[in-house]
């Protein structure tokens, strides 16, 4: 729900979107925090469902790629920031012009990223990889290009005399 003030340009999501938007960027963050305190061990046995979907993946990664080869990781953080992205920049753009919104989703999920990794030098068996912080880079930076298109496509479809 909009509220819209005449002739008061584009209208703001209302505050209860806002909070709500919000509540999955900290939900989001915190699932990405989860999944960065687990171990590959942990992943395997301890995560009920998660390890279930785990092991049925690395059993496909053998299989396309061979033993010994990891591009989970990497798939792993591009999918968890493509949609931190998004949501950073869904939520911002309740405070700011969308253009910048996502702009800023993409430079504060790249500050999370570095923290993430940050977070991995404390957690056994894993370990702090630049390259990871890249990937998580490169998809926040989709998942706000993606927010933008739709959420500018949205805007300009309802922008329409009906």
């Amino acid at each position: 729900m909009e509220r819209q003030v005449p002739n008061a340009g584009p209208s703001r999501p209302s505050k209860r979107f806002a909070v709500v938007s919000w509540v999955f960027v900290a939900a989001w963050a915190g699932f990405i925090f989860f999944m960065s305190s687990n171990t590959s061990t942990g992943l395997n046995t301890g995560l009920g469902i998660f390890s279930s979907i785990y092991q049925a993946m690395q059993a496909v990664q053998a299989q396309l790629l061979g033993p010994g080869v990891d591009v989970l990781s990497s798939i792993a953080h591009f999918c968890e920031y493509t949609v931190f992205g998004a949501l950073l920049a869904n939520a911002l753009r309740c405070h700011m012009p969308l253009r910048r919104a996502c702009l800023i989703a993409i430079a504060c999920a790249s500050l999370y990223g570095v923290s993430d990794e940050i977070h991995q030098l404390f957690v056994p068996e894993r370990m702090c990889d630049p390259v990871d912080w890249m990937v998580d880079t490169v998809g926040a930076t989709l998942g706000s290009g993606i927010a933008y298109a739709v959420l500018r496509k949205r805007a300009a479809g309802s922008a329409r005399p009906q």
